[in-house]
């Protein structure tokens, strides 16, 4: 770029997508005189799904805003709880985020996952389709225009995603109504009607049934139900209120 020279300023939990001599304060940026803040915060390095309130001397700005010579730009950061207005707040993981998706649909979240790489377009045609907020740690995913909208998954460890998003968005938490294995919802089943799909083990030890609706996976209050426990008692404590409890492997 060879235009108007601006200052800049990232706000510090959006300095980690600039090159590190941006990272300490204001820092001088050479524009081109045409493009828009958006383009430009963009070519810094950070999504704009990520940008939260643009402010220019002061000043609210959109992203269509055209920077001047010597105008200060303030990039802040999403403010929290985020509202997508428009539709229901419905998500749509990446191939890399599994654990992040059970985690979601074990709390009652609406977490659409693909366990195999569809490739970013489709994944973006179908946020858009869907209406769905793309969760992802691949930031050229996150600039993709078709997106209906997106954020960011900063950590690479399961448990701070799953604050991370629950803090971000604030869903309404409905925990053991939806199946891990695929999004469904769950529906209490009685025994006998689940029986063929028991081992006789189960039969034997177990009489609180549930199945989803979509898949027919049945679930029940079986060996790794205390550590599900945890992790939902955990969630509930610090982002909400149980509404709903229905039976769980």
């Amino acid at each position: 770029m060879n235009g108007p020279e601006i200052a800049l300023e990232v706000a510090p939990e959006l300095r980690l997508f600039v090159a590190h001599e941006r990272r300490q304060g204001r820092s001088g940026v050479i524009t081109d005189g045409s493009s828009t803040l958006g383009h430009v915060v963009e070519s810094l390095g950070i999504p704009l799904t990520e940008a939260g309130q643009l402010l220019v001397d002061g000043r609210p700005v959109p992203v269509s805003h055209i920077p001047g010579p010597g105008e200060l730009v303030e990039v802040r950061a999403v403010r929290r709880p985020q509202q997508i207005p428009g539709a229901p707040l419905r998500f749509l993981l990446d191939v890399h985020l599994g654990t992040l998706a059970r985690r979601l649909r074990l709390l009652g979240v609406d977490a659409a996952y693909e366990s195999r790489d569809i490739g970013d377009p489709a994944l973006a045609a179908l946020s858009a389709k869907e209406q769905r907020v793309l969760l992802s740690r691949d930031r050229g995913l996150l600039r993709r225009r078709e997106i209906w909208a997106g954020a960011y998954i900063y950590s690479d460890r399961p448990e701070e995603q799953l604050r991370d998003v629950l803090g971000r968005f604030a869903p309404v938490l409905a925990p053991w109504t939806r199946c891990t294995a695929c999004n469904g919802r769950l529906t209490a089943a009685d025994k006998d009607s689940v029986s063929a799909r028991l081992e006789h083990g189960t039969q034997e030890t177990y009489d609180v049934f549930a199945q989803c609706t979509d898949c027919g996976r049945v679930y029940w209050r079986g060996a790794h139900h205390a550590r599900l426990e945890a992790v939902v008692a955990d969630a509930v404590r610090e982002f909400g209120e149980l509404r709903n409890e229905a039976p769980t492997a």
